[in-house]
């Protein structure tokens, strides 16, 4: 049997010293810890008493050797069904990662934002609805809800969710946050929706901006 996929990445320390808070950075298809790193490069000094961790994804991108992938785009099946086998299969990589991280730093859930961009979105968004002790929030840009018709019965905590979307995305169309939207609100979580007009797949500055408020809110 094959030991289990480990995830390692970048991680910045809490410029306090004394980490209170961690916000988990999920990178996109075809990128690695590195790049959403740069995230946590600008909200350090906003928020001195958090850690922020990229994990570079499971796997080698097969659409990029330089890159990682939380899942392949199986462009040749149907998407949809594409997108939930590769999320069911990330999942316990991910909690397996969460677990060891909290371990090792003696926080927990309760303490942690789940941050995400395109895939890494995705995998926030179902990873961090299906675990029993809710996350502190989950923030998804570019995203949307893998497999919503199955959230009824596999959600199993209620963290507050910030949706942010350019409405020119040609990758992620931002259908997938706008339909998210009610989605989530009708299961009773405190959801929001940014769009960022002109914008394509990318995090523009002003869906940054939203983000840092909603942080500066929830930590």
């Amino acid at each position: 049997m094959t030991e289990p996929v480990k995830l390692s990445g970048p991680m910045l320390p809490a410029v306090s010293g004394a980490a209170k808070s961690l916000v988990v950075l999920l990178h996109g298809y075809g990128s690695d810890g590195r790049d959403l790193i740069a995230l946590g490069q600008f909200w350090r000094d906003s928020f001195p008493d958090t850690m922020f961790v990229a994990p570079n994804a499971p796997h080698v991108c097969g659409g990029n050797p330089f890159g990682y992938e939380w899942f392949p785009l199986d462009l040749e099946r149907d998407r949809t069904l594409a997108r939930l086998t590769g999320a069911e299969t990330a999942h316990p990589v991910l909690e397996t990662f969460l677990a060891d991280l909290w371990a090792q730093t003696g926080l927990g859930p309760a303490d942690t934002v789940l941050a995400g961009f395109s895939q890494g979105a995705m995998m926030a968004l179902y990873t961090g609805l299906r675990r029993p002790e809710a996350l502190k929030a989950i923030i998804a840009f570019s995203g949307l809800l893998v497999a919503p018709e199955k959230l009824d019965a596999e959600i199993a905590s209620k963290p507050p969710v910030l949706l942010i979307h350019g409405d020119m995305d040609e990758v992620v169309p931002v259908i997938g946050s706008q339909t998210a939207l009610p989605r989530l609100l009708d299961l009773g979580i405190d959801a929001k929706l940014h769009i960022s007009q002109g914008s394509g797949h990318t995090i523009a500055q002003d869906g940054l901006d939203t983000a840092t408020a909603f942080l500066r809110e929830i930590l």
